[in-house]
């Protein structure tokens, strides 16, 4: 039997949300990037089992995807099945409502520190695919500053060094990504003040190549 292909919109009536949330949580996790010509495939898309496509009246590029993706966790997300039960789910919540994300990006990313900021436009400049804020595909509620999909890689920025209740949240984070086996890169501020030098060094240790 030949692989069953679905598109966005079939995606997102499976979940009761529009195609454009789809489209958008699909290009948060690197699997398509939006363009003059509509949605375009990645490279990590394309390993993921997208297809491009043209519309043919339109001419707007889109694509359709193995109805295996739906089995993907990061796409199980868009179910709502993540649960925020526990402690650490209400701690998550209370820190992303202290702080919210007014701060805009080069590529249209809203984010809540200047370091994240700075951050998230060098990775743009940079040429390297990501998301900013992706939940893990766990049970916690638990979220990434910034997550490559190029290397599965999980990416912290670590600010409030001299907060009780910030290093409180740091240790319990990395106890999560070491549990789960999940990569991380841990950015500092120190790291920030030469990104240039200190990034690309850092990300290639984790098979990531930078210009």
């Amino acid at each position: 039997m030949s692989e069953k292909f679905i598109t966005s919109t079939e995606i997102g009536k499976r979940y009761d949300i529009s195609s454009r949330t789809v489209n958008k949580h699909l290009a948060d996790i690197g699997l398509i990037a939006q363009t003059k010509e509509g949605w375009t495939l990645t490279p990590y898309g394309e390993k993921s089992g997208g297809i491009q496509k043209k519309h043919p009246q339109s001419g707007n590029l889109y694509v359709v995807w193995m109805e295996k993706l739906l089995q993907n966790p990061d796409i199980k997300i868009l179910s709502g099945e993540a649960t925020a039960a526990d402690p650490q789910n209400i701690k998550e919540q209370d820190f992303r409502s202290k702080f919210p994300a007014k701060l805009r990006t080069v590529d249209g990313h809203y984010v809540r520190s200047r370091a994240e900021l700075l951050i998230d436009n060098w990775l743009y400049s940079a040429g390297i695919v990501h998301a900013y804020e992706k939940k893990l595909p766990i049970e916690e509620e638990v979220y990434s500053d910034f997550y490559i999909p190029a290397g599965k890689l999980y990416v912290e920025f670590w600010g409030l060094e001299n907060d009780p209740k910030y290093i409180d949240r740091k240790k319990t984070k990395i106890e999560i990504y070491q549990k789960y086996n999940f990569v991380l890169l841990e950015i500092k501020n120190e790291n920030l003040e030469n990104m240039d030098d200190e990034l690309p060094q850092k990300l290639l240790k984790f098979g990531i190549k930078t210009y």
